[in-house]
């Protein structure tokens, strides 16, 4: 039967000569894969492989039955218009990344709104920034982690302490187990953890400080979801913000 859904788009595969395979994140049923056209057959086709970019904002109906692996998109429109996040070089690193690392980490999660209206309202916000942003990936991903279990707990953190990433907490000592950031990288996590999107443009970095420090946040994610894969996109955004 048709369904209707609104969804942010994640990543695109190539299926076969004529398909694609989509995975977009769903209001109503969480992450899900569906079939579209490999390419726009017609002006007045119904749905438009264009629009399926990463971090589309998309409004589409799909014939899901309860023994179809992957439902055909019989129909899709833009949900949100986003104004300068397809255009803006930047922009587009940073959502190439976010969207396959979405794609990576949400499988297998269902329909969870408070996650959905974070995702959403965050593609928006990214969208409409006229001035800094570059540690937004930085504070979308540790912000992240709440939606998924593992959020740090900040409550026993003084100057000094050192963040353990295997218990997700500050610990004034060294662990045993040796998963732990010096107290310098601490104190820059914590700092980011307490920041949101608007005062995030406080927090000054250089490039590699901020390599750093995503790569501190991707180890954390690995820890807590160990079969997390490497990541094409991420050399690219790398090379961002010198």
């Amino acid at each position: 039967m048709l369904q209707k859904f609104h969804g942010v788009v994640l990543y695109v595969v190539k299926y076969n000569d004529k398909s694609n395979i989509v995975h977009v994140y769903t209001d109503l049923s969480g992450q899900m894969s569906f079939l579209i056209p490999a390419v726009r057959r017609s002006r007045k086709a119904a749905v438009n492989p264009v629009l399926f970019r990463p971090f589309s904002l998309l409004e589409f109906e799909a014939d899901v039955r309860p023994k179809s692996v992957l439902p055909s998109v019989s129909e899709a429109r833009t949900w949100h218009i986003l104004d300068s996040l397809p255009y803006h070089p930047y922009k587009i690193g940073i959502s190439m990344f976010l969207s396959e690392f979405l794609y990576r980490v949400l499988q297998g999660e269902g329909e969870n709104p408070p996650l959905f209206a974070y995702l959403v309202n965050s593609i928006r916000w990214l969208d409409t920034c006229g001035g800094d942003f570059s540690n937004f990936h930085l504070v979308f991903l540790i912000r992240l982690s709440r939606f998924l279990g593992f959020y740090p707990n900040l409550e026993h953190y003084t100057q000094g302490c050192r963040f353990d990433m295997l218990n997700a907490c500050f610990v004034p000592g060294k662990p045993s187990h040796g998963l732990f950031l010096s107290p310098v990288e601490s104190s820059r996590i914590i700092s980011l953890m307490r920041m949101n999107y608007d005062t995030m443009r406080l927090f000054g970095m250089s490039r590699a400080e901020r390599n750093r420090c995503l790569e501190v946040v991707i180890e954390y994610y690995r820890l807590h979801l160990p079969a997390f894969p490497e990541l094409k996109s991420l050399d690219v955004l790398k090379e961002l913000f010198r």
